[in-house]
């Protein structure tokens, strides 16, 4: 019987080695047919290709795709079962971002984003749905709604920025990495302005931890089965969600008492109760995108949005400040001419509107830093990007936001605020490379409160402390986290730089 069992064994060995080498043939044949005359790899291992070169060093894998693309403006892969397409050129970007319709290009904000956010996701919503979803988004974002936020913000600013000059002076001003420092500094911000009274200290360190988990995710492997990393962020995505939602159902409740809007969720409340009220009144049904899960799911978006690439700007804009010192004179002079910390009063939205060197700094920032440095999209059919390459479908599409951010511009690669000035006005001139916020039906919704909370930060950190980045062999050097940051996560000493901290408060 044992013989008869090895003997089988040994007969059926060659078949699965012959079965194995015949799927590696049809997978890498279909890699090749679908890479056509596109740059790229001519060889991928089978199923998952490039994906731990991806997973292990992001930053070389990255620029690896654009060496690639830097002759064609394209270049092609393979990851994780999936042909990906890296997309260089800033037109053939533009070509992706204005065909986001159900028959061209779905837009999907991570390449297996759909597992961890969910299928009706803001994200991945077009056409008519997408319109009337944005238009109820509107609301929270009108100038009266940001001026409410930049209190907020500025009050939480300090508030970090006097506890990382302590947590600097009380270890002899030895140098602090601000990586995860200007990370929670950015959580409290987004839970505060978009939910701010809804949460209470309980909630707000669980939902620190569910948000580590979604991070950590982002980068793994998609593998969602129990004890791996991804598997714990769909989990975590859920939560939060979940705990979002409740503030939505607390914030209805305050805006149906005529109580003033005091975080975002209530701007967005408020308004939304009027269309439910009128639909009511009409005899027509609720409307949509109306329900208490539906709301968490996207009030989750924004979090995702603003968390990540927001830390990412800040950190630039302490190292490109640092390294920069005639640009931080500027903006102190700037910024002392408009708001003195003595005074113990905010920042106003006009003060804010006319620090325009400061202002301009910002946009450089993100220009030359592009915190979202990719924006994945699925081919939903086969696409003609030019006249000799067409994507195939179901390819993973990455146009490359921080390649377009150096195309165009004078002098690009050199870190200059004044290109933005009224002067120059190259914001205007090369609008097409600026993509940081996107482009076509999906651009970034809240890009005016995202700028403002850079500018506050710059204004604030230039105008409180005096800081000395430590520099090292690299330190300037990019990794994904997934959004982009310093490769040494800032690390700075600091000191109070004003006579006294001001005394802020929304009184």
């Amino acid at each position: 019987m044992l013989l008869s069992w090895a003997t089988f064994l040994s007969a059926l060995v060659p078949c699965i080695i012959s079965f194995i080498i015949f799927l590696v043939l049809v997978e890498q044949t279909s890699y090749l047919r679908k890479k056509g005359g596109a740059p790229g790899p001519a060889f991928v291992l089978p199923f998952i290709g490039n994906a731990i070169s991806l997973v292990r060093d992001p930053t070389s894998f990255w620029d690896t795709q654009s060496s690639n693309s830097s002759r064609s403006g394209f270049s092609a892969n393979y990851i994780m079962g999936r042909f990906m397409l890296y997309i260089r050129d800033t037109n053939l970007s533009h070509l992706v971002f204005s065909n986001v319709r159900p028959d061209a290009f779905l837009l999907v904000g991570h390449p297996f984003g759909k597992k961890l956010f969910g299928e009706h996701n803001l994200i991945y919503m077009s056409g008519q749905e997408h319109k009337d979803l944005r238009r109820r988004i509107a609301p929270n974002f009108t100038p009266r709604a940001l001026s409410t936020y930049t209190s907020l913000q500025q009050i939480i600013i300090l508030k970090h920025l006097k506890k990382w000059e302590s947590l600097s002076s009380n270890n002899q001003n030895k140098p602090i990495s601000l990586r995860m420092l200007v990370r929670d500094m950015n959580l409290e911000t987004s839970q505060t302005v978009f939910v701010g009274p809804y949460l209470n200290e309980e909630a707000r360190e669980r939902f620190k931890l569910d948000y580590n988990l979604f991070n950590v995710g982002l980068m793994k492997l998609p593998i969602d089965f129990p004890g791996f990393a991804f598997h714990n962020a769909r989990l975590a995505v859920d939560r939060l969600a979940e705990t979002l939602s409740e503030c939505a159902i607390k914030s209805k409740t305050k805006m149906d008492n005529n109580h003033e809007p005091s975080c975002l969720i209530d701007f967005w409340m408020q308004e939304m109760l009027k269309e439910i009220y009128a639909a009511k009144s009409a005899g027509e049904p609720v409307p949509p995108h109306t329900s208490d899960a539906e709301i968490g799911g996207h009030l989750f978006d924004f979090l995702f949005a603003a968390q990540d690439a927001s830390t990412s700007s800040l950190l630039w804009a302490v190292a490109l400040l640092d390294s920069h010192p005639e640009v931080l004179l500027k903006v102190r002079e700037e910024v002392s001419s408009f708001w003195s910390p003595g005074s113990d009063a905010l920042i106003n939205t006009e003060q804010l509107r006319e620090m325009k060197y400061t202002q301009a700094v910002a946009r450089e920032v993100l220009r030359y830093r592009a915190p979202a440095t990719l924006v994945p999209h699925i081919a939903v059919k086969d696409f003609a990007l030019t006249e000799s390459y067409t994507i195939p479908k179901g390819t993973i599409v990455f146009p490359s936001v921080l390649d377009s951010s150096f195309q165009g511009f004078t002098d690009p690669a050199r870190f200059d605020p004044d290109r933005f000035s009224e002067g120059r006005q190259e914001d205007q001139l090369f609008k097409k490379n600026f993509l940081t916020f996107g482009a076509g039906a999906h651009q970034c919704v809240g890009q005016r409160y995202a700028l403002n909370h850079l500018v506050l930060f710059i204004a604030l950190f230039s105008a409180l402390l005096d800081f000395k980045r430590l520099r090292a062999d690299g330190c300037d050097g990019i990794v994904y986290n997934p959004t982009i940051s310093p490769k040494d996560g800032c690390v700075v000493s600091l000191s109070r730089r004003c006579t006294r901290y001001p005394d802020l408060s929304l009184e």
